[in-house]
């Protein structure tokens, strides 16, 4: 689920009823507001659907709809005023308002970096990045990537030297069966579905070697949509913000149920339960210091100047950004209250 990775370069969400009868009156007078999915549906999207089965939209005076994920990326939909919110990866975030988007976050689903760099366990040379120098990556087509694993591999004194197969989510298997030595995963998905599969595997932690923490997975929204509704997207935000505090105080109920609403797309529950357990003890939908949704300004601040340092943010015209930009107006806690 890395969205820094995989999304980047790569189902239906079936509703549930919502708890008690809802009058003709009463439905027509919920503003309606849509949501788009960065991938299909897992553990990061728990909160969505707590929020609205559990009927904390509803409670909000919204009727939400969660879009089915496809082809287009939700940050697109987002700002073309396709969807009024959309969950977002922060590479998204930057690289596209930095080409002009209009999009601004307003909820951090993740407080931290879940993505890793994994490769097999019985891999004894590799002791630490820079033994990844001259090795074959699994990649999934991203220019991000290269920037990521430089950093790391030179962070701890090797070269940054490697060869890259671009393979999307057949790295996993490739991986497992030797045909590269490396990839990149997201320890709350990939990693606890490999356990799960009795794989055994080491990781190296981004921000163990030279690239700054970050909200891994954000929700945004457009200036035009925020500027236009803000009591709707303050009731959007909160009313969110109660279904992922859901997950964490009660996280094999919110599991069971995201479940039952995704039934065609989420058949292994033992691997529902497990990610957001791996979530929750992680410190990831609620942080060490209790935070829920809030961003870190320092946290967003610092990536974002990573990406601006390392010439992945463009303009509207392709080139890379030659100012650093105000990255205080690419996201706002304001409307979680």
């Amino acid at each position: 689920m890395t969205d820094l990775t995989r999304r980047q370069a790569l189902f239906l969400a079936a509703g549930l009823p919502f708890a008690g009868a809802i009058t003709p009156a009463r439905a027509a007078a919920l503003q309606k507001i849509t949501v788009a999915l960065d991938w299909t549906v897992n553990t990061n999207h728990i909160g969505l659907f707590v929020a609205r089965d559990k009927g904390f939209y509803r409670d909000a005076g919204l009727d939400v709809e969660i879009l089915p994920y496809g082809d287009t990326g939700s940050g697109t939909l987002v700002a073309n005023r396709v969807a009024d919110f959309g969950i977002s990866g922060s590479l998204g975030l930057f690289t596209q308002k930095s080409a002009g988007a209009d999009l601004k976050a307003v909820y951090a689903v993740v407080q931290s970096e879940t993505g890793r760099v994994v490769f097999n366990a019985d891999r004894s040379a590799i002791k630490s990045p820079k033994n990844l120098d001259g090795l074959t990556y699994g990649g999934f087509g991203s220019a991000w990537e290269n920037t990521l694993l430089q950093t790391i591999i030179r962070h701890d004194g090797g070269k940054g030297d490697f060869s890259t197969v671009t393979l999307g989510t057949s790295a996993y298997e490739a991986l497992a069966n030797g045909a590269v030595d490396f990839t990149l995963e997201v320890s709350t998905w990939e990693g606890v579905e490999a356990e799960l599969k009795g794989l055994k595997q080491r990781t190296f932690r981004y921000a163990d070697y030279g690239v700054p923490d970050e909200h891994t997975t954000l929700i945004v929204s457009s200036n035009a949509f925020l500027a236009t509704n803000p009591k709707a997207a303050a009731a959007f935000v909160q009313a969110t913000r109660r279904g992922y505090a859901f997950a964490v105080d009660q996280a094999k109920d919110a599991g069971e149920l995201l479940v039952a609403a995704n039934k065609d797309t989420l058949t292994n529950p033992a691997l529902i339960q497990a990610s957001l357990k791996a979530l929750n003890d992680g410190h990831f939908l609620k942080g060490a210091n209790g935070a829920i949704g809030t961003m870190d300004k320092a946290k967003m601040e610092a990536m974002g100047g990573y990406l601006f340092a390392s010439g992945i943010l463009l303009d509207g015209n392709g080139k890379a950004l030659a100012m650093r930009p105000d990255f205080s107006t690419y996201f706002s806690d304001e409307f979680l209250g």
